[in-house]
């Protein structure tokens, strides 16, 4: 299908990452793997004051994980090197909370700054980016990753750095993917009407919440997905189909 942002009066894209303008394989075959193979270096080369932010954060993630009666490894917050076992217990969960996603943010910053690690994006992405920007539309990226994250992959790309196309990056600092809230406070802080914003991802429960916001929504079937078997709306195979 063909979606117009004109013809339905959007004037703000917003853009999931893992399955939408990056491969899965990207995120699950080189970050995740990246972050795994470094995190015990490290934490044990942690600044004082880095540690002391990092390990905060990760406390956080351990109370909440107990809170919910969870039984995560324990870990000493005062030596950062005992936060390993904890910190690969959220990751074999494939959780997102805010302290190991800064955690791993700030491992992969280490990659993309030594040339290791590089952002990919589908090919379609940078052109589109331009096209809708050409058009007039604000265009912002919503995702688990941190804002750091974020910004890493998007400005070390085959095609260059793309952060200059992008107005605004969010992550779940705004509030999980899956509540419709954290659409409206997005559209809030974009000064636009929720029916003026486009959310396109993979993830049928991130539509279903944002359609619920009152987002206009796209999902994205991109090689890797899987198959979406109870999502409504409709769907592009590519960004070509999202014209100005």
């Amino acid at each position: 299908m063909t979606f117009s942002l004109g013809e339905h009066g959007v004037r703000a894209v917003v853009l999931d990452i893992e399955g939408t303008t990056t491969p899965i394989a990207f995120v699950t075959g080189t970050l995740f793997p990246y972050a795994r193979a470094h995190l015990r270096v490290f934490l044990a080369e942690l600044p004082p004051a880095d540690a002391h932010e990092i390990l905060h954060a990760l406390a956080r993630d351990h109370r909440d994980e107990v809170s919910r009666g969870g039984t995560p490894p324990a870990w000493d917050p005062a030596a950062p090197a005992t936060a390993v076992s904890f910190v690969e217990w959220l990751m074999d969960r494939d959780r997102k909370t805010g302290g190991l996603k800064r955690l791993q943010g700030r491992i992969w910053a280490r990659g993309y700054a030594d040339g290791t690690l590089r952002g990919e994006v589908f090919a379609d992405v940078p052109p589109a980016l331009a096209r809708w920007r050409a058009g007039g539309a604000l265009i912002a990226i919503y995702s688990s990753g941190s804002e750091q994250a974020q910004r890493l992959l998007f400005g070390s790309t085959a095609a260059g750095d793309l952060t200059h196309f992008i107005d605004r990056f969010f992550d779940t600092a705004v509030g999980a993917k899956t509540v419709g809230a954290s659409y409206r406070r997005i559209a809030r802080e974009l000064g636009l009407a929720e029916r003026e914003l486009l959310f396109v991802s993979d993830a049928g429960a991130e539509l279903r919440a944002a359609a619920e916001a009152g987002c206009q929504v796209v999902m994205a079937v991109r090689p890797g997905n899987a198959p979406a078997s109870d999502q409504a709306a409709p769907s592009i195979a590519t960004f070509d189909d999202l014209v100005a």
